[in-house]
């Protein structure tokens, strides 16, 4: 794309080339899409783009996105808060909230131990869930992470450090395909994957 196009829409492409997802060949498309696009509406999306980056933070118990400390799952005093379903992102909370099924919380881990991608345990919300689970009054923790080599291994790590404290730690059932993606996975697969869960 570089030889015969201004360097601004070279430089566009590669930044929406950095999205997931997004080969060169979108990227270019999405930057000559921008470029068709009225100005107004690109100052917008812009200014969407930084509004989101600066007032969306993460809830400070349950480590989801939101606009607020809390985030509106754990502040409803009608949700569970004695089960735990622990998640890798917050794609996953909005999956299985379309269920409508599922009455407990949330815990958001922001990604999955993978030693290939140099991700460790400390990277990952977990000290945040083991002092969740401390102050009491949690009885399950739902390991819900996605059925791949690093989501079993995050499920296992996790729930050997949840087992001296006390509480049932279970494993969604595999309705799933083995290497399927939680957000993808149908509301029906996804309540009877949680309805059908067993002991870790």
């Amino acid at each position: 794309m570089a030889g015969y196009n201004a360097l601004p829409l070279v430089v566009l492409a590669e930044h929406f080339a950095k999205l997931p997802g997004i080969g060169m060949k979108t990227a270019q498309r999405l930057a000559y899409f921008v470029m068709s696009m009225p100005e107004d509406e690109v100052e917008a999306f812009a200014e969407a783009l930084i509004g989101a980056k600066k007032s969306v933070k993460r809830c400070r118990i349950c480590q989801n996105l939101t606009e607020g400390e809390v985030c509106p799952i754990c502040s409803d005093e009608k949700r569970d808060s004695s089960v735990i379903c622990v998640v890798e992102n917050p794609k996953d909370v909005s999956a299985f909230e379309r269920t409508g099924e599922y009455k407990g919380v949330y815990h958001v881990l922001h990604g999955l131990i993978s030693p290939i991608d140099g991700i460790s345990p400390e990277q990952l919300m977990i000290k945040e869930l083991l002092g969740r689970v401390s102050h009491g009054g949690v009885k399950e923790v739902i390991m819900a992470t996605n059925p791949t080599v690093e989501g079993e291994a995050t499920a296992i790590y996790i729930s050997r450090l949840l087992k001296p404290l006390g509480v049932k730690v279970t494993r969604l059932a595999y309705g799933l395909p083995v290497g399927a993606s939680l957000e993808y996975a149908d509301e029906v697969t996804l309540f009877k994957a949680l309805e059908n869960r067993s002991e870790i």
